[in-house]
């Protein structure tokens, strides 16, 4: 099992670029929170060519739509949304600048090919975990969009929110690769039981 690395935003190319697929990340810093409805705003914003509701240069977009806070805490349960809606907008924010985006479910090759041209990574957070990522979130507050509601834009200040290495700068992924490794172990497995036969 990989050893937990520390990573502080706002990211660089040096901060990412020996994360690998399946190693556990904390993140520490500053995050942007934004979903379907806010990526569909800031799509229109780059088609005209307007100013975007905060700098996204190395920074991270989460894909999560929070609940509610409770009394005395900074936001409700945020757990990942799937991440492949908001594949359509992805390499265009890539290439303003954006570092990493957090969510759950794998992506799409385009997105992936944009990571490896922008040297950008994508984390996975814990899906049915939403209280417990609520909990590294020290301090929230909406930036934009709040007409939107729960996916209003937020940002957030987390201390070691856990995530995992999904696709790292190079383009390996950790979906397929899983998935190789299963077959692998399938077949392994039926030479050994023919072997008892």
């Amino acid at each position: 099992m990989s050893n937990i690395i520390h990573v502080k935003t706002p990211l660089t190319d040096d901060s990412i670029a020996d994360l690998k697929i399946g190693d556990r990340v904390l993140i520490n810093g500053i995050i942007y929170t934004a979903r379907d409805a806010a990526h569909k705003r800031i799509g229109e914003l780059i088609d005209q060519g307007t100013e975007l509701p905060f700098d996204i240069r190395n920074q991270i977009i989460y894909y999560t739509g929070p609940s509610p806070a409770k009394p005395g805490r900074p936001i409700g349960s945020c757990g990942p949304t799937t991440s492949y809606r908001m594949d359509i907008y992805t390499p265009r924010l890539l290439e303003k600048g954006l570092k990493a985006t957090i969510g759950k479910g794998s992506r799409s090759e385009a997105v992936v090919e944009a990571m490896k041209q922008y040297k950008a990574v994508y984390f996975v957070a814990t899906g049915g975990a939403a209280a417990l990522l609520a909990g590294a979130v020290k301090k929230a507050e909406i930036i934009a969009y709040q007409d939107l509601g729960a996916e209003a834009i937020m940002r957030l200040e987390v201390e070691n929110f856990p995530v995992v290495v999904a696709n790292d700068i190079h383009g390996n992924d950790l979906y397929k690769d899983g998935i190789a490794q299963y077959q692998r172990s399938v077949g392994l497995l039926k030479d050994t039981k023919s072997s008892w036969y």
